[in-house]
């Protein structure tokens, strides 16, 4: 059965293809729920600043002053998880999960669903898995919302429930999720489990490329520089295209060197042009215009580009 673009997207993210926490890369943080705490904590401020033994040490003063501290709980958890300051143990993390979870703590309930699906340190278990997603949603945790739309879209039963997965990224949107509002914006632009719309699909993924999602920011340049549901902006496009490449994405690494090489939006570059080309193709994606103008470049043209390739690469 053919799957649609947001589906394949979400098998990119995260365990079982379902998502985590964004976090960006670098240091790990917290999930949001783990941070909400009433007043600055120790075990939390030295989470934040990697000190990750300490931060274990301080979570467990406060659960053995406290047998119904979820929050410290849940942080226990997440440093098993992730094997912060301990050896990684899933198992471990998910029993310290299970008991955050048993005092309502939403994340930890999250968390544990992710394990369950994943069959990390507990048994695979995919409707275990959803009932869990169900119990964070019930709770407004914009993640579980986010991947019931996800489990909606998963054919493995043969049936692909588009109206439900909308249904549930608009919640998880409306919960400030960004990968639910590029999801939402993938199904306005397919007309899949809702009307198609231009504008929606731009509404939505505008939104998340807001928030810096990477798939949202390429999808949002191809529509401003195309004028599909918003006003046609080149220049606008241009630089979000800019910006995924900085992240190295690759289609935008692809596009941006056609932009830069034709001065489309930018002013015309051909050693960024060619670096960007170069970067791109390193990841597979080829382009045979571009491979030309590569072949056309001088030797003191040749030397710049791989000197700006090195500098995005961190080569000294």
């Amino acid at each position: 059965m053919k799957r649609c673009a947001v589906f394949l997207a979400a098998l990119l993210i995260g365990p079982g293809g379902l998502a985590q926490a964004q976090t960006g890369a670098g240091k790990p943080a917290l999930r949001s729920s783990i941070a909400e705490t009433p007043k600055p904590d120790a075990a939390f401020a030295a989470f934040q600043r990697g000190l990750y033994v300490s931060a274990l040490s301080e979570a467990m003063k406060r659960i053995g002053a406290d047998r119904k501290d979820a929050a410290a709980m849940t942080l226990v958890g997440e440093l098993y998880s992730q094997g912060l300051g301990v050896k990684r143990d899933y198992a471990e993390a998910a029993r310290w999960y299970r008991l955050a979870a048993a005092q309502g703590n939403r994340e930890a309930v999250f968390a544990l669903a992710l394990l369950t699906l994943d069959g990390q340190g507990v048994t695979k278990d995919k409707k275990a898995a959803a009932v869990l997603f169900e119990q964070a949603a019930a709770r407004g945790h914009g993640g579980a919302l986010y991947n019931l739309g996800i489990l909606a879209l998963d054919d493995e039963g043969g049936v692909q429930d588009f109206k439900s997965a909308a249904r549930y990224f608009q919640r998880a949107a409306d919960a400030g999720n960004a990968d639910a509002a590029y999801s939402l914006g993938i199904l306005y632009r397919e007309g899949q489990g809702v009307e198609r719309s231009p504008p929606n699909a731009a509404r939505w993924l505008k939104r998340a490329a807001d928030e810096k999602n990477l798939g949202a920011m390429v999808e949002y340049a191809i529509i401003l520089f195309n004028g599909n549901g918003v006003p046609k902006d080149e220049a606008a496009g241009a630089k979000l295209f800019l910006a995924a490449a900085a992240r190295d994405n690759p289609i935008a690494q692809n596009r941006a060197a056609r932009l830069l090489l034709a001065g489309r939006g930018v002013p015309a570059d051909k050693v960024e042009a060619m670096k960007w080309h170069l970067l791109a193709r390193a990841a597979g994606l080829n382009d045979e215009w571009l491979d030309g103008a590569l072949n056309d470049l001088n030797d003191d043209e040749r030397i710049k580009v791989e000197e700006a390739v090195r500098r995005h690469v961190g080569d000294p």
